[in-house]
């Protein structure tokens, strides 16, 4: 991925998002979907969360199902989503398998026939507004172990995927 890619799928992402005033799930799968292509993994491997509730809890936008599930608390403290926007500071994951964090979301089977893996390796990134988190991207890549997760994520990915939050940044509001 060089960096013409991202400015590519960032217009694109920016292009679709232009004049929406919030990010619902039908967009949300649009934009999650163009994500997974530019860094080649599966849409169920793209999470878009907001923060919710004055600030006390974070949803997820997509994968859909995942939003049927619950949310996190901003109190969590072993919550990477949470540790993102809390921070305001972007990082890629690539023995996240070994990193305490919670797995119910993990658990979850998000298509007919998927496999429950987990998830191996993860670039998080913040989505803000006004210099405020107003939400988090997350790409992952699943596997058995790390080696069968595919290859690990690079600095160059996360620079990529704060492009996407910054083109996405005009969907949210900081609550």
């Amino acid at each position: 991925m060089g960096a013409p890619v991202t400015a590519g799928v960032a217009r694109v992402i920016g292009a679709m998002v232009e004049g929406k005033a919030e990010l619902d799930a039908e967009l949300g799968k649009q934009v999650a979907g163009a994500i997974a292509k530019n860094f080649k993994v599966k849409p169920e491997e793209v999470a878009i969360l907001r923060v919710t509730g004055g600030g006390k809890h974070m949803e997820f936008i997509v994968p859909a199902r995942l939003a049927q599930v619950g949310s996190i608390p901003m109190t969590s403290t072993n919550s990477l989503a949470v540790r993102t926007a809390r921070d305001k500071r972007a990082e890629a994951i690539n023995n996240f398998g070994a990193a305490q964090h919670p797995t119910v979301f993990e658990a979850v089977r998000l298509a007919k026939g998927e496999s429950s893996e987990p998830i191996q390796k993860i670039i998080s990134v913040p989505i803000l507004v006004g210099g405020h988190s107003a939400g988090v991207i997350q790409v992952s890549r699943k596997g058995k172990n790390p080696a069968s997760a595919g290859p690990d994520f690079t600095q160059k990915d996360v620079e990529e995927l704060t492009q996407v939050a910054a083109a996405l940044a005009g969907c949210f509001q900081p609550k």
